[in-house]
């Protein structure tokens, strides 16, 4: 289907704000604050209005903000576009979090809020009164401050690259690398990689203690002993606990690991090496070539829109519209910030999907992936308030884990060689249950740094390392590579951005394998349930959601052994 022949979503036409304002100043967006704080609600009627009213001023906000967000890491090294981030987060949203508390605490007073649809908004509700427990005055300029230093981390690493045969490359090009056949090549690129890395080592150290000593004093300023506690508050964790999240560190060091030690084991022998090193864990332990499911961003675009059309029309459809509309951002360049991302658009409903594809097969994973997101972005478009949009991460990877491996059953679109299409799979699979190890390891070092805030940098770097050998078979060898074990934590974007946000992705996981299973057995059915999933937005709890979807919210060792079981035995398959 051609683009031509696709509908192009347009913005709603707004009913509280102009259509044509710019947000230049606090000036051009101060007055509709102002008209929310001081209106008379006189009904429920008139409370629902607000309420609309409120999420159109949100909406536009959100993505005003989103494409500064999405121009400056698109292009790091321009500085136009970094102070115009920066305007924002430092003349707008200070000067909007104080309002928003005003609006949150008029919300919960109003006498007309118990005759608003329980049904509906009660998970608004419940996150607004959280919200106001939260906030606090003192505590604006400290998260002005994180929100500009946590994005020197994407600067930093999206100037790191190496040269190569006389030509300059990024890290995620040399990382293409690591499947070469030929060992000596893997093992010169790992090292240039790791060079590269150490340069940045202590800087990052240092940005990170300057993190971690504003989020702590964000949790005292809020009444919380450390940043952990306070974070796990913020995030809205209202469906389970931190001791959920040691027991689902727990289930997977114990059902996983060994899993990951015969693999790594299987590797070392068919590779026929005397120490499986860290440059071997990549490259097809056959000898044959890298993986190359496209050779371009723009044909990444095109089997990706196929392979999204052969899942269900509509979800080929929402990647035919995001490519019409200039939403893809796809390869990586010099300059460019590291990872991948969905960023949704509140208000024109169409997310923009930027990732760094060097044409390997993680490229392809990275994409389907965020084409989940995309879905999800889609399915919600309508929705009338727009906190109702904004899921949780636990609901926002179901979303995207799913779609990787739902996707998977269509990936003779890359893979034209069935070899080469049951090799996909092998890996992707393989690669499902691994991460989960990552997963772990990288939750469980992050509540040891919050909790103990004043550790040293020594401190940091040996927890790392010990908390990483808890989830590694210890088939790899880093004789003489201690220092690049000790810092393998600082190529987690999250944990400089986005701190806490990782365990969701361990719990998703676990339900699109799930989903996933149910595809398998029936993919009319099981794609309805993901959908009608995906449609409840944040209406309901997770475990109502992952209910819809077909699926259970659950990471006891018993549900983590089923699953994995699973796997194990569709990889046995191939």
């Amino acid at each position: 289907m051609e683009a031509k022949e696709i509908a192009i979503p347009s913005k709603p036409i707004r009913k509280f704000l102009p259509q044509d304002l710019i947000i230049d100043s606090w000036a051009k967006i101060e007055p509709y604050f102002v008209d929310l704080k001081n209106r008379t609600i006189s009904s429920v009627n008139e409370l629902e209005k607000w309420l609309v009213d409120r999420s159109e001023l949100e909406a536009v906000l959100s993505e005003d903000f989103a494409w500064r967000y999405i121009k400056m890491t698109c292009d790091t090294a321009n500085e136009e576009l970094t102070n115009s981030y920066n305007f924002f987060v430092e003349e707008i949203e200070p000067k909007v979090a104080p309002l928003g508390n005003d609006l949150n605490i008029k919300f919960i007073a109003s006498e007309y809020i118990g005759q608003l649809n329980q049904d509906r908004y009660a998970i608004y509700i419940r996150g607004v009164k959280k919200a106001l427990e939260l906030y606090r005055d003192e505590n604006i300029p400290l998260q002005t401050k994180i929100a500009t230093e946590s994005q020197k981390y994407g600067a930093i690493t999206a100037a790191m690259t190496i040269e190569w045969q006389g030509k300059e490359i990024t890290l995620q090009m040399a990382a293409s690398m690591l499947k070469d056949t030929d060992r000596k090549i893997r093992e010169e690129v790992y090292h240039k990689i790791q060079e590269r890395r150490s340069k940045d080592t202590d800087v990052l150290n240092e940005l990170f203690t300057e993190l971690l000593n504003l989020r702590h004093q964000v949790a005292l300023n809020a009444g919380f002993k450390n940043y952990h506690d306070y974070k796990f508050e913020e995030l809205g964790r209202f469906d389970y606990t931190v001791r959920d999240c040691y027991n689902f560190h727990q289930s997977i060091s114990k059902e996983i690991l060994p899993l990951a030690e015969v693999s790594d084991k299987e590797r070392k022998k068919a590779l026929n090496v005397e120490v499986l090193k860290p440059w071997d864990g990549d490259v097809d332990v056959q000898g044959k070539a890298p993986l190359k499911p496209f050779n371009s961003g723009a044909e990444l675009v095109e089997k990706s829109i196929e392979c999204f059309y052969k899942i269900r029309h509509s979800f080929g459809e929402y990647l035919e519209i995001m490519k019409a509309m200039g939403h893809l951002d796809l390869d990586s360049r010099k300059g460019k910030a590291p990872g991948g991302y969905n960023y949704p658009l509140y208000e024109i409903g169409v997310p923009f999907i930027f990732m760094n594809s060097v044409g390997v097969h993680r490229d392809l994973v990275t994409m389907v992936h965020e084409g989940g997101h995309a879905i999800h972005s889609f399915v919600t478009r309508d929705m009338e308030i727009t906190d109702f949009k904004s899921t949780p991460s636990e609901v926002a990877e179901l979303a995207s884990m799913s779609m990787e491996l739902i996707s998977m059953e269509h990936w003779d679109v890359f893979f034209k060689n069935a070899d080469d299409l049951k090799r996909a799979k092998k890996e992707q699979l393989d690669k499902s249950l691994r991460t989960l190890l990552w997963i772990a390891a990288v939750d469980k070092f992050q509540h040891w740094m919050y909790e103990n805030p004043t550790h040293t940098v020594n401190e940091r770097m040996t927890q790392w390392k010990n908390v990483i050998a808890e989830f590694s078979s210890g088939v790899y060898d880093y004789t003489g590579l201690e220092a690049v074990r000790e810092r393998g934590w600082q190529s987690q974007l999250h944990i400089y951005e986005v701190p806490f946000y990782y365990i969701e992705y361990g719990m998703a996981q676990l339900g699109a394998i799930a989903v996933w299973r149910n595809y398998k057995k029936n993919p009319e059915d099981a794609l309805n349930k993901y959908e009608a999933a995906l449609r409840l937005g944040y209406t309901k709890s997770i475990p109502e959601i992952y209910k819809a979807a077909g699926v259970k919210f659950d990471f006891s060792q018993a549900y983590v052994k089923e699953l994995a079981d699973f796997v194990k035995a569709e990889l046995d398959k191939l």
